[in-house]
């Protein structure tokens, strides 16, 4: 049976601050894993608006003018 395979940063962010990391834009949703087309990639996604925020060296960069938006969109 194959398993999936584990995005790297479960390994360097501790889970306990998973939970309280919050998108830094007007809803602060929750931020999960990972990009909506690449589950391993070392980003965080917020699950309200979909900005994509890069994580540098194991540290979260949670400004919004870092984050990718989701399709390509400008802010």
């Amino acid at each position: 049976m194959a398993t999936s395979p584990v995005n790297p940063l479960t390994a360097v962010l501790d889970p306990a601050l998973l939970e309280v990391l919050a998108c830094p834009a007007e809803h602060h949703a929750p931020l999960v894993l990972g990009t909506p087309d690449d589950a391993l990639a070392l980003a965080l996604t917020c699950t309200e608006c979909g900005r994509m925020f890069p994580v540098r060296d194991g540290i979260p960069v949670l400004l919004l003018d870092e984050a990718a938006l989701p399709g390509g969109q400008v802010p």
